[in-house]
């Protein structure tokens, strides 16, 4: 441990959600020479739902701020900021602002403006490039250009933010897993050999996550196996009306959204999970968080090739390609007709989580990319940026 303790002030939209993305700040908080201030929106709207920041119990600086421009229609990821911002950042004057947040964000805009002498570190997802409309490509090039280490969640990530003119370093980072709620099974429940195989999918219900071909896959596969849906989302009607089509009403059953206690019960009771993301000009797959959930508890992962998915799901499962009924029935085939592989995938999926996507691993990525952009920036200082009166 050092003697001076770096300050960080995280902002990040997503820890409104105590279980999604808040928990991983406990672990940073827990670092020795970390001093931790996290930022999120005291309300956040969301693919429908309001999720209101619970109150800071984390045992560190949580700061719920009020926000701007908080339902901006497909925008509301980027156009939002704190109005507050300014004064808090005085106030703690810390060595580094950590956003989890895109270059285009206005929130990242206001942060580089107000950073003063704090270095900025990015955490990155998007992993398709394309040119933005006016003004978010001048927002990322600014952002991009004044921001002092990239943390990329992907090799695409990094590719997209390479191609927009960073040229400083860049530091892996994976999603975390509650290990204490996502666990295997005490006891694995005894069945049959000749069980049919459980699969299960767990996230949107939209036409970009490949439930098509999962349904199209059990139509055509001579072996038994079930699917079960939790999720909710656009797709919904048209997915059911597939099952009665393809005659799969006693196969198939959907279930709603529910809380992580819950989705780890589901995903225990699977002998496989499924994740079919297919490319588009819009989407293609970031990482993949459910994929480690599954792994986490001992459940191995049949996904396709989209983005990050293969490098996310390692030796704890299977990799088909995208949009191919034909091939993933072919894997559900041999899987029902022998389970020993089961066994050693699912054993390799644990291992790959414990390995790769700790909240642990998490932390000390984060830490090591502030620590370096601080030692770098007190090296050779730069001018600090004048605020923007609109978004004090």
């Amino acid at each position: 441990m050092s003697s001076r303790r770096l300050r960080i002030v995280s902002i990040a939209h997503p820890a409104t959600s105590s279980e999604a993305g808040r928990l991983r700040y406990r672990f940073l908080a827990s670092r020795p020479d970390v001093d931790l201030h996290l930022v999120m929106p005291e309300v956040w709207k969301e693919f429908g739902r309001t999720i209101v920041a619970a109150p800071a119990d984390d045992g560190f600086p949580v700061h719920r701020l009020p926000i701007r421009l908080a339902e901006a229609g497909p925008m509301n990821w980027y156009l939002h900021f704190y109005p507050a911002l300014r004064r808090l950042l005085h106030e703690l004057d810390p060595d580094v602002i950590h956003l989890w947040e895109e270059p285009w964000s206005i929130v990242a805009l206001q942060a580089q403006l107000l950073r003063g002498r704090a270095a900025v570190v990015l955490e990155v997802d998007q992993n398709i490039l394309k040119r933005l409309p006016p003004p978010f490509e001048a927002i990322r090039k600014y952002v991009l250009g004044r921001t002092d280490h990239i943390l990329s969640r992907s090799p695409d990530a990094t590719e997209v933010v390479r191609a927009r003119g960073y040229a400083g370093p860049v530091t892996p980072i994976g999603y975390g897993v509650d290990l204490a709620t996502f666990t295997p099974a005490d006891t694995p429940p005894a069945r049959s050999p000749d069980a049919p195989l459980r699969l299960g999918y767990v996230g949107r219900l939209v036409v970009e996550k490949g439930l098509d071909d999962a349904l199209e896959a059990l139509a055509r596969s001579p072996a038994a196996a079930t699917l079960s849906i939790m999720g909710e989302g656009p797709h919904d009607a048209h997915l059911r009306q597939r099952v009665e089509e393809l005659g799969l009403r006693d196969r198939v059953d959907f279930r709603g959204w529910a809380a992580p206690a819950e989705v780890a019960v589901f995903l225990r009771s699977l002998d496989a999970l499924l994740l079919l993301t297919r490319t588009t000009n819009a989407v293609r797959e970031q990482f993949g968080r459910v994929i480690i959930e599954a792994q986490a508890c001992g459940i191995p992962v049949i996904g396709s090739t989209c983005g990050a998915i293969p490098s996310v799901i390692g030796r704890g499962g299977w990799v088909v390609p995208e949009q191919d009924p034909a091939r993933l029935g072919q894997v559900i085939d041999e899987l029902s007709a022998d389970r020993t592989e089961l066994a050693a995938r699912s054993q390799a999926a644990r291992a790959n989580v414990l390995e790769r996507f700790t909240y642990d691993a998490v932390a000390i990525a984060i830490e090591a990319a502030c620590q370096a952009a601080d030692k770098a920036r007190r090296a050779s200082p730069r001018v600090a940026a004048r605020p923007v009166r609109a978004l004090r």
